[in-house]
């Protein structure tokens, strides 16, 4: 004769959920108690509507003609396109590189102590974070207009050298001013939030300690204010990508204006966007990938062992896999 369960309140431990769960006396055997768990079925119908019309939306990526697979397949890596792709990721790399260089100089010139210098930064960022990046391409793109002829020599002096503007800048180099003006002006404000997010009582230490400026910087500054600066700025890189498409009004061959070249020929508009849309997705993603490699090695001042990437983990799972195979007796089913 055992004895009846009864439910005892405030005989759960204190990280219990007395809600959650429901503990049961032993019975007079000293059987193990019995817990109830909670039931959520609202979350399994969620679930199953949210599987349901991934599932419509696939079958109808599948099975409706209009997508039009077959001139996608036939396009995704044609010749013309890999070579405006090719167009794509040089007015990135150097709107990138170049944006990041001068933002930089503009994020140290904003937390500097001149006045001269301050001033001067925060008009340059308020200024081209006001203006349209369309607008500031177009105006590059138009510079011949109020300048024919470039000069570098002594400031209202006379001038050495003398060029020609368009013979200068190009199409591509009007773009890729434009790019790397109009991202520096958002790169510095990421840059200088990065920075001033480090303690400043690190660096007084580091000072009565004697280490200097510059190794103070490279040491203690830059690898804690990257962890702030790394999402942000590769936020930036991404949109740059799609960025791109705008040079499209340059009659620059990137992928977007291409994509638009071949349709206007073809009529064939769904699926050769589908193809400008793949390539950005595959840009995109190895942009995510990069930054979380790069984040996980700034994260080694903040983490003694961080976590196992996904490819760490697979491997991890593979060989648990393999040696519980191997270890499991002949005959044994899992």
């Amino acid at each position: 004769m055992s004895a009846s369960a009864t439910a005892v309140p405030g005989d759960t431990d204190a990280g219990d959920d007395p809600v959650a769960t429901t503990t049961h006396l032993p019975d007079a055997e000293g059987a193990a108690p019995t817990v109830a768990k909670t039931r959520h079925p609202w979350r399994w119908v969620v679930s199953a509507v949210a599987l349901v019309l991934l599932a419509q939306f696939i079958h109808g990526l599948v099975t409706n003609p209009g997508w039009d697979w077959p001139t996608f397949a036939k396009y995704i890596t044609a010749k013309s396109v890999l070579a405006s792709l090719r167009v794509t990721l040089e007015l990135t790399a150097w709107g990138t590189a170049l944006g990041f260089l001068l933002g930089t100089a503009l994020a140290i010139g904003r937390l500097s102590g001149n006045p001269v210098l301050r001033v001067i930064s925060w008009c340059y960022i308020w200024a081209f974070r006001s203006i349209p990046l369309i607008v500031q391409l177009l105006f590059w793109f138009n510079i011949a207009y109020l300048y024919n002829t470039l000069s570098v020599g002594i400031p209202f002096g006379p001038a050495f050298f003398t060029f020609d503007v368009n013979g200068v800048i190009s199409g591509f180099t009007a773009a890729v001013i434009g790019l790397a003006l109009h991202q520096a002006a958002y790169s510095a404000e990421i840059i200088r939030a990065g920075i001033i997010s480090v303690d400043a009582g690190q660096l007084e230490a580091a000072a009565a300690l004697g280490i200097p400026r510059v190794r103070q910087f490279r040491t203690i500054v830059v690898p804690q204010a990257m962890r702030s600066i790394l999402p942000n700025a590769t936020n930036e890189v991404i949109s740059l990508f799609k960025g791109t498409s705008i040079v499209s009004v340059m009659a620059i061959a990137e992928l977007f204006y291409q994509v638009q070249v071949i349709y206007g020929r073809n009529g064939r508009v769904v699926p050769l966007l589908l193809v400008a849309t793949a390539w950005y997705i595959v840009l995109t993603t190895i942009a995510s990938v990069a930054q979380y490699y790069i984040e996980r090695h700034y994260a080694k001042g903040t983490q003694r062992t961080p976590p196992p990437s996904p490819v760490q983990r697979a491997w991890q799972k593979l060989r648990e896999v393999a040696e519980s195979g191997a270890t499991a007796p002949r005959g044994a089913t899992r």
